[in-house]
């Protein structure tokens, strides 16, 4: 394997993938997203790191359970890596997913993924992009600033109107970098 981390840059997401033994279509093995953070956060958290959250994509052709992990002075190559080989082993022992697959942990990146309500929470007041399984006022995909989560709901400001989301209803959401701000701060620093 061959990193070419000077491309990527201090902002990127870091990630480490390696090849598992043990994969497939997720879905029609029955494997949720809450079993397999069942299983992996605390061991996640007991090496010191914050469990971010997971994704599994069961593409036939690149199956892949990536990992996020976060720490308040963030990611390396190296946390990755240990991460990795602490959940290979038990995914190897739990045997939780059937066939192969790419196991990915990363850190959360600028456009970091929101899987709780915390999570939405703790971001108040920052962009986010958020795509639904099932469409409110004839939507799925909806961008604004977070306004608050609590009791299962999502709070956003739609183009000044607040949109009122289910928490069981988000497919995917991500934070929205302000790359603008990001390069003026940059560019302050010099």
């Amino acid at each position: 394997m061959t990193w070419d981390w000077e491309r990527w840059g201090a902002s990127a997401p870091l990630f480490l993938s390696v090849r598992g033994d043990r994969a497939g279509a997720y879905a029609e093995y029955g494997l949720s997203s809450a079993r397999l953070t069942q299983l992996l956060q605390p061991l996640v958290e007991a090496l010191g790191y914050e469990f971010v959250g997971l994704e599994h994509h069961s593409n036939p052709k690149s199956p892949a359970l990536v990992i996020y992990i976060d720490r308040p002075d963030g990611i390396a190559v190296e946390d990755c890596e240990r991460v990795s080989r602490e959940v290979a082993a038990v995914l190897d022992v739990e045997d939780p997913i059937p066939g192969h697959y790419n196991l990915e942990v990363s850190s959360p990146g600028l456009d970091r993924p929101l899987f709780t309500l915390e999570q939405f929470e703790r971001f108040t007041g920052q962009l986010a992009q958020v795509s639904l399984f099932a469409p409110v006022d004839g939507r799925r995909k909806f961008k604004g600033a977070i306004l608050g989560a609590a009791e299962g709901k999502v709070r956003l400001d739609q183009d000044g109107t607040e949109v009122v989301l289910d928490m069981g209803n988000i497919a995917k959401a991500r934070l929205v970098p302000d790359y603008a701000s990001l390069f003026t701060k940059r560019e302050e620093t010099r």
